[in-house]
C-alpha cells in the first residue's frame, strides 16, 4: 500500500511542513521499532513513553516523513517533517485515510459507558447477522469480520489496527459494524477520523480512576465521543442515568433516549424474571428473552432502540430479540449435578457487582443462599477495592475474597485492601483464599441445592496475569471441572 505524502498531509491540518511533500509513503507507524524506509512515523505522546524521543533514531533510518507536535533540534535532509497540534489526533486521521476511510462505507455504531458495552455491541452484531446483514464487531471479548473471529487485545484497538479491521469488514461486504468505545480510546484519540452513524451511552459509575484521576474526567472522556458525532448520526442514551443528558449537551447528532423508569423514545418494563430468562415489555410489546436482570433489560432496550435507529425493519426487531443469546462470561449460568447454580460474570466495578447480586437476590428471595467469589485487579484503582468487598458482603450470605489479575502487586495485599472495607458483622461469613481455583472450589463445596455461587470479576477472560505473565485460567473451566468430579463421586 503506497500513498502520496501530499495527499496524506491534507488529512491532518499541518501547522508547519519542512521538506519535500511530492514523495510516496510506503508504510505508516506509531511504533518507532516498526518504521520502514520511505515510511511515515507519527510521534505520539503516550502514557508510558513519548514517541518524540525516538525521532532522531527514526530519522537516521531513511524514513520518508515524521509527524510530530514538536520539531527536533536537528532537521535531517531527505526527511519531511510535519508539525501538528495533536499527533494522536493526526494518527487517527492518517490511519483512516491510509485504509481508504473504511468507516464511511459502513454503518458504524459505537457503544460507550462503564457497564454493558460488550453485551450491547455484541447483541447488535448478532441482531444484524440474524436479520441477514453482513456485520463486523470490535469488542473486549473478540473481534469479528462477518463470521471470522479475530482475537482481541484491547477494548478499543489502536487507530492502525482499528482501521485495518474496518477495511477488512468493507472488503468482506459488511453493511454494519458495532464497536465498544472505551474512555481510554476517547481521551487517546484512537477513534479520530472515524465516521460514526450512531452512538450509545449505557451508564457511568466509578471505574478507571487510576487513569482518569476523577469521575468528572472519566465522564468528560466519554462525552468526547458524542461531541464528535455528525448531524446525520443518532445519539441514544440511558435516560435513567444522570450522565445521559450530559452526553447529549453538545452533540450535533439526532437525540434519543431509552429507559426503564421514565418516559423515553424506547421504554422497557420487566414483567417476569428467572435465572435463565426474562419477560419484557418493549414499547408496549411483550417479548421473552434469554437474559436476566435489570442491567440486561437496559442493555436489551438499547439494542432494541439502536436496531430500529440503524434501519433494521421494526417488525423483525422484536422477534429478533427473543433469538439473542447471552455473551460469554456475562451472567453466564451453569447448573451443578447437586442442584446449585453457578453464575460467572465480568462484574468488576462496585455498581456492576450490586446489579448482579441484586438481580440474584430478587430471583432467589430470602430463602435462597448466595455465595460470592470476587477479587480486584492489581495496578488499578485502589479506591474501589474496599467498596467492592463491602457491596459483595452486604448482598451475599457468604463471601470469599480472592485473586483476580494481580499483575505486579501481591495478591495478599490486594485482598487486604478489599477486606478493609468489610464491617465487623461481615467478618464471620467471609473468607480470604488467595488461590482463585481453590476459592471457587471452596464456594462450590459450601453450596447446597438452593445456593447460587457467583464468581465475579473475570467473566470471559481465560488468563490470570501475574508479574507481566499471563497464565491460562478460566472460571468456567474450574466450575466444570468441579462438576465432573461431583458426577464421578456419585457413581
Amino acid at each position: 500500500m503506497i500513498h502520496k505524502l501530499s495527499n496524506l498531509i491534507k488529512e491532518i491540518g499541518a501547522l508547519e511542513v519542512i521538506g519535500d511533500t511530492d514523495k510516496n509513503i510506503h508504510s505508516l507507524e506509531a511504533d518507532s521499532r516498526k518504521v520502514q524506509k520511505q515510511g511515515m512515523f507519527v510521534a505520539v505522546r503516550g502514557v508510558n513513553t513519548d514517541g518524540h524521543k525516538y525521532i532522531p533514531v527514526v530519522a537516521s533510518n531513511n524514513v520518508g516523513a515524521i509527524v510530530c507536535e514538536e520539531l527536533p533540534p536537528a532537521i535531517r535532509t531527505g526527511v519531511t517533517y510535519i508539525r501538528v497540534a495533536d499527533s494522536a489526533e493526526a494518527l487517527g486521521r492518517l490511519a483512516s485515510a491510509w485504509y481508504g476511510h473504511p468507516s464511511s462505507s459502513l454503518s458504524l455504531v459505537g457503544v460507550t459507558g462503564t457497564n454493558g458495552k460488550t453485551t450491547t455491541a455484541t447483541l447488535l452484531y448478532e441482531m444484524a447477522r440474524n436479520l441477514g446483514y453482513r456485520a463486523g464487531l470490535l469488542s473486549t471479548v473478540c473481534n469479528y469480520v462477518d463470521g471470522e473471529a479475530i482475537p482481541t487485545t484491547h477494548t478499543t484497538p489502536d487507530p492502525l489496527t482499528l482501521n485495518s479491521l474496518l477495511a477488512r469488514m468493507v472488503e468482506a461486504g459488511c453493511d454494519y459494524a458495532f464497536m465498544e468505545v472505551s474512555s481510554h480510546a476517547c481521551s487517546q484519540k484512537r477513534i479520530a477520523g472515524l465516521r460514526f452513524k450512531g452512538g450509545i451511552f449505557s451508564n457511568l459509575t466509578r471505574d478507571h480512576l487510576d487513569y482518569h484521576g476523577t469521575v468528572q474526567n472519566y465522564m468528560n472522556a466519554k462525552k468526547l465521543f458524542f461531541d464528535a458525532l455528525p448531524s446525520e448520526a443518532f445519539a441514544l442514551v440511558n435516560a435513567d442515568d444522570k450522565a445521559g443528558a450530559y452526553m447529549l449537551q453538545n452533540t450535533r447528532a439526532r437525540k434519543y433516549t431509552y429507559s426503564l423508569r421514565t418516559e423515553a423514545d424506547f421504554h422497557c418494563k420487566v414483567l417476569e424474571q428467572r435465572l435463565d430468562g426474562t419477560l419484557l415489555s418493549l414499547n408496549g410489546k411483550e417479548v421473552e428473552v434469554m437474559f436476566t436482570g435489570r442491567f440486561n433489560a437496559y442493555n436489551l432496550t438499547a439494542v432494541y432502540g439502536a436496531s430500529i435507529l440503524s434501519g433494521f425493519p421494526e417488525e423483525q426487531v422484536l422477534p429478533g430479540m427473543s433469538r439473542l443469546v447471552p455473551v460469554a462470561g456475562r451472567f453466564q449460568t451453569m447448573h451443578s449435578p447437586s442442584g446449585f447454580t453457578a453464575i460467572v460474570d465480568y462484574a468488576h466495578t462496585p455498581d456492576a457487582l450490586v446489579n448482579v447480586l441484586s438481580t440474584i437476590r430478587d430471583i432467589v428471595g430470602s430463602a435462597g443462599e448466595i455465595i460470592t467469589v470476587v477479587g480486584c485487579g492489581g495496578d488499578r484503582d485502589h479506591g474501589k477495592r474496599p467498596m467492592m468487598a463491602r457491596e459483595a458482603a452486604s448482598r451475599s450470605d457468604r463471601l470469599i475474597l480472592t485473586s483476580d489479575n494481580p499483575r505486579t502487586e501481591l495478591p495478599e495485599a490486594i485482598i487486604a485492601d478489599m477486606k478493609a472495607g468489610l464491617l465487623p458483622e461481615h467478618l464471620p461469613s467471609s473468607l480470604c483464599i488467595t488461590d482463585r481455583r481453590e476459592a471457587i472450589r471452596t464456594a462450590c463445596a459450601l453450596a447446597s441445592p438452593h445456593t447460587v455461587v457467583l464468581v465475579a470479576g473475570k467473566g470471559h477472560e481465560t488468563y490470570q496475569e501475574v508479574n507481566g505473565v499471563r497464565h491460562h485460567f478460566d472460571d468456567r473451566e474450574v466450575l466444570l471441572e468441579y462438576f465432573r468430579e461431583m458426577k464421578k463421586s456419585d457413581l
